[in-house]
């Protein structure tokens, strides 16, 4: 993780959007290649954090999708 990236699982998903939104477009406007280098590890850890929260819920939904999907199917 950055040093300078807070705590992210307090962040919600639109702002970790917007973060990355707004980091991308500083990467391309500057040419410094250390500052592009700092920020590319932070978006690094951002898409990182909704990966991570993708997969989650993916789980999640898989496990009660399951059950959901026990009462729509009837057998006679």
């Amino acid at each position: 993780m950055h040093p300078l990236v807070g705590n992210m699982s307090e962040l919600k998903d639109q702002e970790i959007h917007s973060k990355i939104s707004d980091l991308t477009k500083k990467y391309y406007m500057t040419r410094n290649p250390d500052v592009q280098w700092q920020i590319a590890g932070v978006l690094d850890d951002l898409r990182l954090e909704l990966r991570t929260r993708t997969a989650r819920q993916m789980q999640e939904t898989l496990k009660n999708g399951n059950k959901n999907l026990d009462s729509l199917i009837k057998l006679s």
